[in-house]
Order: structure tokens, then C-alpha cells, then sequence
């Protein structure tokens, strides 16, 4: 069950709204706790369980974290962190990366002319990625002292399974909702505001994503036989679709938490105007970028050391992030290329340092150059391999010259083409206009406009495509 089908918008979510709402105070979690519940069954099924086991054991964890925190016993509270990372790494590392490591011993076996490994290939739950992180933090920041242990273990399987944001984030650590999970309000105004960037969200996704995927989905798809032209045009609309896609969700996910009186943090800040990759990163999947800083980068040290120390944490964390969007050597790749350009940002861009921008002229050009390079690694993260990523590189930068293929440009429809056009506008657009906060809360003219406009002309052709059917699922519910 996606955000933007007819099952979770006319009927799931009415129902759950309704129940909330007319539910006394104390009977509010459980409301929520079932609907998640049953929101996750749907499409994980019997993978149900595995978020069950995840839930109940980091419960346990971070119950022994806090008493052995309040009687200062460092080294067993070292013990029961460790052991938290392994359980939780333990249960991602089986779904997620099994099947990668018995290919690599298969493929090598195959190499040397020995038999390999009889496998049957494991099913990835949906949202693993997302929610064993999710539950980790709560281990951590008790361990932290930055939140106190849940006394009803319903409050914790409510945080770890929370359906807006279970699936594929934001990724919201403890610390940001411990309050909110035992005491919040629930309000006209919030539903409001929450609906409206829940509204936002969805025409992100079903307007813009979703038409602009074809052109994307032809172009990785026949990268073999692309020609210049067409190489530049799908990883364009990929550009515009990964953004809206992801943002979109974690703008449905925001509002829905919203409605419900919580405030999930936000996820993307207008990435696509970032002047350095350092700043990109700050920008592009926040949560998932702070994650790793606060509980892998910083522990190894962060950039308190040497340089090479600080340079090898860097492409520690991002070749970790990079294996965590899938376990495919086209996602390592990724995450030491932009590793790479962070070290790069060390060296020889000293504003990157100091936390300062470029202005004018130079500001256009740090922006443009870094859009191409964020561009240029889409490349390798979409590609299904590493054969395919060479391929269209090679026809990218000129090796198949020509113009667009009869083919691509048939799905180049009225609709996709206005869709291109207008999400290439987030490359232009100011960093400091976040259209979801201001149409979520500002009370200005133009949050005005935006609403209007959002609510009389953007959601009512949502609406008609989802009933005519044409979506598609969230990119992420595969990481």
C-alpha cells in the first residue's frame, strides 16, 4: 500500500483519521500502533515478524542500556551497545546483503572452475534499510543520555513502526520524538497544515515523478544503444525523478505525522542548489547524512585528527552509505565517488571549511558544476551494473553521437514534457524557499498562493491520474 494509490487515500487513511480522532487520549497509540501494524502487513506480509523481532529486541537493549547508565557501568553499557549493533546489522546484513556476498563467492568459485554455493535467493523485506536504523538510534541516544528508555514497550513498537515514515523515511531518531511518543496534541490546525504538505508531497510525486519515469526507465534501460542526445535527456529526468520522487514521500511522510501531532524533521533542503558536494550532502537526504555523522563519523573520529584520518573516515562513511542503499558494487561505487568529491572539498575548496558560499558569477558556476557531478553519479546508482553504468557513460560524454532516438522521443508526452520543464526549475530556485515548510506553516501571501494554487488546480489532476490508475511505487521501497 503506497501514499498515492486509491487503497491508502480513500479508505486506509480516512478510517485511521477517523478512528485517531474520535479515540480517547490514552487509546491514541494503540490506534496508530494497529493501523502501522496493519499498513506494514499489507505489503510485507509475513516479514511482519522480522519487524516484530526488531522491535522487541531493541526494546530489550535500550531497557539494559538505561540501567546500565544510571549505575555508571561504562563497560557493560559499551557491551549492550555493541551487542545492539550487531543484532540490528546482523538482521539487515541477512535480507539486504546475503544474496550480494554468495554471488561474489559464486562468481569467484565459477572463475577457478569450482563448484559454488546451492542458494536460494532471499526476499528483502520492504523498509529494513529505514526502520533497523530507526530502532539502533534508540539504543544509542539512551547510551547518549539524549533520551530516557520507554516504560511501555507499545510507545517503542509505535516509534519503530510508525507507518508515514516506515517505509522509507525520514529516518527520525529518538531523541527528535521521545516527547511527542508520550505527550502531543492533536488539532484542527495540524491536520491542516499537515494535510496540505501531505497534498504537496503527493502531486510531487504522481505530476512530476511519476511522468517524468519512462523517459528515465528507457533510458537505463537501452544504454547500450543510447545515443548523446539520449543519454543527456534520461539522465535529466532521472535527476528531476529521484528528487521528486523521494521528496515527495518524505513531504506525505512529514504532513502525516503532522496530522497526527508529531513533527518529523525535515529531509531534503533544496539539494539541487547546493554550491559544493560537502553542501550537498546537508542538504540531500538529511536524516540519513546525520545518521551516519552523529553515530559513525563522529565515532571514528570525525575530523579531529589527521587529514588522512579525516579522509579515510569520510570514504569509510560514504562507502557505508553507499552499501546501504543496496548491495550492488554500482551503489559502492557511488558512495566513494562522492566521497571522493568531499575529500576533493577539503582540499582545495576552502570556503567548504569556513562554512561560506561563493557569490555571482562564482556562485552560478559552483552550483552548475556541482549539479553535473551530482548528475554524472546518478549515472552509476540507477545503472542495474557496472557494464551498464560504462555504457552509458560512454554514450553520455560522446561516444554514440547523434540525435534523440525516435523511441525516447515518443515518450516525451505533452504531460512529461511539462513535467521536465517544471522540474527543472528546483535547479534554479533559491536555496532559502522550501516550498514544503512554507505551504506546511508560513501564513505569508505567497504561502497563500502556493496553497490555492496547490489545492484548486495541482491536487485535483492528482487526483484523476491516481484514479485513472497511472502510478507507480516510491523508488526508495527498495533501499
Amino acid at each position: 500500500m503506497v501514499f498515492s494509490s486509491q487503497t491508502f487515500l480513500f479508505v486506509f487513511f480516512p478510517i485511521v483519521l477517523l478512528l485517531y480522532a474520535i479515540a480517547p487520549r490514552r487509546a491514541r497509540n494503540l490506534v496508530l500502533l494497529l493501523a502501522s501494524m496493519l499498513f506494514y502487513l499489507w505489503g510485507g506480509g509475513w516479514f511482519i515478524g522480522w519487524l516484530l523481532v526488531s522491535i522487541m529486541g531493541n526494546w530489550g537493549f535500550g531497557h539494559f542500556a538505561s540501567k546500565a547508565r544510571e549505575s555508571e557501568r561504562t563497560k557493560a553499557l559499551k557491551r549492550i551497545v555493541g551487542l545492539s549493533v550487531v543484532f540490528n546489522i546482523g538482521i539487515l546484513g541477512w535480507f539486504k546483503y546475503a544474496n550480494f556476498f554468495v554471488d561474489q563467492i559464486n562468481g569467484v568459485a565459477a572463475a577457478i572452475d569450482y563448484q559454488g554455493m546451492n542458494w536460494t535467493p532471499i526476499v528483502l523485506p520492504i523498509g529494513i534499510s529505514f526502520f533497523t536504523f530507526q530502532a539502533n538510534s534508540y539504543v544509542f541516544d539512551i547510551a547518549k543520555g539524549e533520551g530516557k528508555a520507554l516504560k511501555n514497550p507499545l510507545d517503542f513498537a509505535l516509534y519503530v513502526s510508525l507507518f508515514p515514515q516506515l517505509i522509507a523515511g525520514p529516518i527520525v531518531r529518538y531523541h527528535q520524538v521521545a516527547t511527542q511518543l508520550v505527550s502531543r496534541t492533536f488539532s484542527t490546525d495540524d491536520v491542516a497544515a499537515g494535510l496540505n504538505r501531505f497534498a504537496l508531497g503527493l502531486c510531487k510525486k504522481v505530476l512530476i515523478a511519476d511522468s517524468v519515469s519512462p523517459i528515465a526507465n528507457a533510458a537505463f534501460s537501452n544504454s547500450a544503444h543510447l545515443t548523446t542526445d539520449d543519454a543527456w535527456l534520461g539522465i535529466l529526468a532521472y535527476t528531476i525523478q529521484i528528487y521528486f520522487d523521494f521528496s515527495g514521500y518524505s513531504d506525505m511522510a512529514i504532513g502525516l505525522g503532522r496530522i497526527f501531532g508529531f513533527r518529523f524533521p525535515e529531509n531534503f533542503k533544496h539539494p539541487y542548489s547546493s554550491a559544493s558536494m560537502t553542501e550537498f550532502w546537508r542538504r540531500w537526504h538529511v536524516t540519513l547524512s546525520e545518521w551516519f555523522r552523529d553515530y559513525v563519523y563522529f565515532p571514528l573520529g570525525g575530523s579531529l585528527g589527521s587529514k588522512l584520518l579525516t579522509y579515510r573516515n569520510l570514504i569509510l562513511v560514504f562507502l557505508l552509505t553507499g552499501f546501504w542503499h543496496g548491495a550492488n558494487w554500482t551503489f559502492i561505487c557511488w558512495g566513494i565517488y562522492h566521497g571522493f568529491w568531499l575529500i576533493f572539498d577539503r582540499i582545495f575548496n576552502k570556503g567548504v571549511k569556513q562554512g561560506k558560499r561563493p557569490t555571482g558569477i562564482k556562485l552560478i558556476f559552483f552550483r552548475f558544476g556541482t549539479l553535473l557531478l551530482v548528475m554524472i553519479g546518478w549515472i552509476v546508482f540507477r545503472a542495474e551494473n557496472l557494464t551498464d553504468a560504462f555504457a552509458y557513460y560512454h554514450a553520455l560524454f560522446g561516444g554514440n553521437t547523434g540525435y534523440f532516438s525516435t523511441a525516447l522521443l515518443r515518450l516525451v508526452t505533452p504531460q512529461a514534457a511539462i513535467a521536465l520543464t517544471v522540474g527543472s526549475l528546483v535547479f534554479f530556485a533559491p536555496r532559502k524557499y522550501a516550498f514544503g515548510p512554507i505551504i506546511e506553516n508560513s501564513e505569508s501571501k505567497l504561502a497563500s498562493i502556493l496553497r490555492y494554487l496547490l489545492v484548486l488546480v495541482a491536487l485535483p489532476f492528482t487526483i484523476m491520474l491516481i484514479i485513472n490508475g497511472t502510478f507507480s511505487p516510491f523508488l526508495y521501497f527498495q533501499f
